[in-house]
C-alpha cells in the first residue's frame, strides 16, 4: 500500500477475462477520463454493457475515483480496457466521477464541463497516479481522452453543426499540479 492512498477496493467487470491481456510492464501512459454519468452506479451499469460482441466486452477503465476519494479498480493492469481508441494496448484509464456534459453529450450549446472535481478526489488521484509509478517502472506519459479522440460528431440539438465526440475530462481538471506534482510528460500524439 501507498503511504495515505485510500484502499483500492477490486471489483472486477464480469467479462475481464475477455479483455486483451498483456504485459503491464509495456504500460506508458495514463489516460485521465470523466465519466459523464451522473453517479459511479450508473457508470458500472456503463461498463457493464457489452459493445463487443466478438469478445464479449465493454467499454470501461481501469480505475474510478469518485468524489469522497474513494477508488475502485474494475479492471486488472494485465488486461487491456476499452476506453480510449487507438491507445487501450499501452494505457492505463483512469474515470473521475464526475457529470460532464450529461444528459446529453452532444447539445451543441452545452459543450463546457460544469462540475468542478473534488478537493478528495484530486488527492486520491495524485495518490493512486504514484502509485502506479512506482508499480510501473515504464509509465511517462499521461494525457486527457479529449487529446486522444478528437473525432467530433453531428450535434444532437442541430446536425448540421459537429461537437467533440469526448471532451473529458474537461477544462475544470487542474493539469498545472497534476503534472508538476508527478513529474508526468503531458502526451499530445498531434504534437508528437
Amino acid at each position: 500500500m501507498h503511504p495515505g492512498l485510500p484502499d483500492i477496493i477490486e471489483d472486477w467487470l464480469p467479462y475481464c477475462s475477455g479483455l486483451q491481456f498483456r504485459d503491464p510492464g509495456t504500460i506508458d501512459l495514463v489516460v485521465i477520463h470523466c465519466t459523464e454519468l451522473p453517479d459511479l452506479k450508473t457508470a458500472r451499469e456503463f461498463g457493464e454493457r457489452i459493445h463487443h460482441a466478438d469478445s464479449g466486452t465493454g467499454n470501461s477503465g481501469h480505475f474510478y475515483v469518485e468524489r469522497t476519494g474513494r477508488i475502485e479498480q474494475w479492471v486488472p493492469l494485465d488486461r487491456a480496457a476499452h476506453h480510449v481508441r487507438g491507445f487501450n494496448e499501452t494505457s492505463i484509464g483512469i474515470e473521475l466521477d464526475n457529470r460532464g456534459r450529461y444528459p446529453d453529450w452532444f447539445d451543441s450549446r452545452c459543450q463546457e464541463m460544469a462540475q468542478a472535481y473534488t478537493v478528495p478526489q484530486i488527492e486520491s488521484l495524485l495518490l493512486l497516479l504514484r502509485k502506479l509509478q512506482k508499480d510501473l517502472p515504464g509509465l511517462r506519459h499521461i494525457s486527457g481522452h479529449e487529446t486522444l479522440d478528437t473525432d467530433r460528431v453531428p450535434a444532437s440539438n442541430d446536425a448540421s453543426r459537429r461537437v467533440f465526440r469526448k471532451r473529458d475530462p474537461g477544462s475544470l481538471f487542474p493539469w498545472k499540479p497534476i503534472l508538476r506534482q508527478t513529474g508526468l510528460e503531458f502526451f499530445d500524439p498531434a504534437k508528437a
